[in-house]
């Protein structure tokens, strides 16, 4: 798994790891039902906590994306990609519709609005 980390942003670790694995799946890099490294191997492979990993993996497995069978391992689900997807899309659109707002209150204009995103976007 080609997953990247920055030690120095402000989102947390496991929170990263979290969107990494929700990349690879989304681009398919990840095909359902393929198998990921145990919770151990990754901490180890990426060098951070074990805790780490499990605290991912669970909000994973908690969201749809993954699947965990005792004594064989943690798998990517298998089912309908469309319908993960759509879970994606509405948890964008409450981002970006608390930001919408913020911007409101701090009296953002639309345009000043998207410039912010487009700038974003180029990061």
């Amino acid at each position: 798994m080609n997953i990247q980390l920055n030690q120095k942003s402000d989102k947390p670790i496991y929170e990263q790891l979290k969107s990494e694995i929700i990349r690879l799946i989304m681009c398919k890099e990840l095909r359902e039902g393929e198998s990921l490294l145990s919770m151990r191997a990754l901490a180890k492979d990426l060098g951070i906590s074990v805790i780490t990993t499990k605290r991912a993996y669970k909000e994973l497995e908690d969201l749809g994306y993954i699947n965990s069978v005792p004594g064989k391992g943690t798998f990517v689900a298998k089912g309908n990609q469309t319908m993960i997807r759509e879970q994606s899309l509405r948890r964008l659109e409450l981002k970006i519709k608390e930001s919408i707002e913020l911007s409101r209150q701090l009296s953002i204009e639309r345009s000043e609005y998207a410039d912010i995103v487009e700038f974003l976007w180029e990061e």
